[in-house]
């Protein structure tokens, strides 16, 4: 990106028909006048490195420069902004362009709000050798068999406390992720499936007290968490097509059509 750009003389004032400098249009201070921001506006373009948006006024003016404000649209660079130093000379009504910057404006470097790291962790965030302990008070999980969503069996523990295990708050929030997910039931695929996934061979049921399941299709979602009421084309029971290039009785379509008079 470039920061300063000398550029040529582009611009100057009206002149009337015999040639002569229309004085009695000028304006007080040439350099704050329509014609001095189109000739900021200009010189942005040419440069080609992104448009110039709206004008944000004029700075550091002085008796023969001042500074234009653009917005810049320059993917990349949110919320910078162009400056082009415009000059004239004292008593003269010739513009020309100083030197033209893309520079930040307003909060463009200013850093954003700090976000703790559990909360920015996303799903598929983490990777091998990654550690992600669960927080003590973490909802989804419980040492209170009475809040368990499901009680399970030889659970090891690497404590002496009483092992944690998943709690309802944290079953109810798994189950509305399946349910409205990729693999839910009004997802774009599975509303033109013609059979759900209750009905299919390959479905692998995960509980018997909730409505979810593994799928054991490698052509469809094979090894992923799906609804029970979700669908896909190749459920087991998926009608064959009907064979191709089958007929009841041979067609000719040179023969002539017999036509009752």
């Amino acid at each position: 990106m470039h920061d300063e750009t000398p550029m040529r003389n582009n611009g100057t004032v009206p002149h009337d028909a015999n040639g002569r400098s229309n004085t009695s249009k000028k304006p007080r201070q040439p350099l704050l006048s329509k014609l001095a921001t189109t000739i900021a506006r200009n010189a942005i373009n040419e440069l080609d490195d992104g448009r110039a948006g709206r004008h944000l006024g004029v700075t550091h003016i002085k008796s023969t420069t001042a500074t234009h404000r653009f917005a810049a649209d320059v993917p990349g660079y949110p919320g910078w902004e162009w400056n082009v130093v415009l000059a004239c000379a004292r008593g003269s009504h010739w513009i020309t362009v100083s030197e033209l910057a893309l520079v930040p404006g307003g909060t463009a470097l200013k850093a954003p709000e700090w976000v703790p790291y559990q909360q920015r962790i996303q799903p598929g965030d983490l990777g091998p050798g990654d550690i992600m302990p669960a927080p003590i008070d973490d909802s989804r999980l419980t040492t209170d068999p009475d809040e368990a969503a499901i009680i399970q069996q030889h659970k090891a523990s690497t404590s002496s406390n009483q092992p944690r295990m998943l709690s309802k708050t944290g079953l109810s929030q798994a189950l509305q992720r399946w349910e409205t997910g990729e693999h839910g039931p009004q997802s774009p695929y599975a509303r033109q499936a013609a059979f759900t996934c209750v009905t299919c061979a390959f479905y692998l049921p995960l509980a018997t007290t909730i409505d979810v399941g593994v799928c054991a299709n490698e052509y469809s979602a094979d090894g992923t968490i799906v609804a029970a009421t979700y669908g896909c084309g190749a459920h087991s029971e998926t009608p064959q097509p009907e064979p191709l290039g089958t007929t009841t009785e041979p067609f000719d379509d040179d023969k002539t059509i017999p036509i009752d008079i």
